[in-house]
């Protein structure tokens, strides 16, 4: 078994039920002293560079929705279980809105309320997470689908 995040590492989220995921960006060097996830999703208009874990793409435009939102659905679903016992990470190129909205819907996968799900991840996470009207729309109706 892969060993978890700490509650203290940089950018990790702490869900309802306990469970542990990362949110960054990938703009901002990853500190050398960092752990490094067991898995990894990128939200990013084109495909990411190659990692040296175990990753996955969603693809996400910059201030927009994922472009295949039933892919999406599917690898959220997969990243909220592999967060029970892997060290997950979503990362976007500043970990704010893609990133944001990708961490408030595996609040909403994990119980939180749609309408909720912003605030808490804002609250949780950093205040600025999930940019614009439709992200946050997107967030409230994940629940729904």
């Amino acid at each position: 078994m892969t060993e978890l995040w700490s509650e203290s590492d940089a950018g990790v989220l702490r869900l309802p039920s306990g469970r542990l995921v990362r949110g960054r960006g990938l703009r901002h060097p990853l500190d050398p002293g960092a752990p490094l996830p067991s898995y990894g999703v990128y939200l990013l208009g084109r495909r990411p560079p190659e990692v040296l874990w175990e990753s996955g793409w969603i693809r996400w435009p910059d201030f927009r929705l994922p472009a295949d939102r039933a892919a999406a659905r599917a690898v959220l679903a997969d990243v909220w279980e592999r967060a029970a016992g892997q060290r997950v990470e979503l990362a976007c190129g500043g970990g704010r809105g893609r990133t944001g909205t990708a961490l408030a819907c595996l609040a909403v996968l994990d119980g939180v309320p749609g309408e909720e799900a912003v605030g808490y991840v804002r609250r949780h996470y950093d205040r600025h997470a999930v940019e614009t009207p439709w992200q946050r729309r997107y967030v409230r109706g994940f629940g729904e689908g």
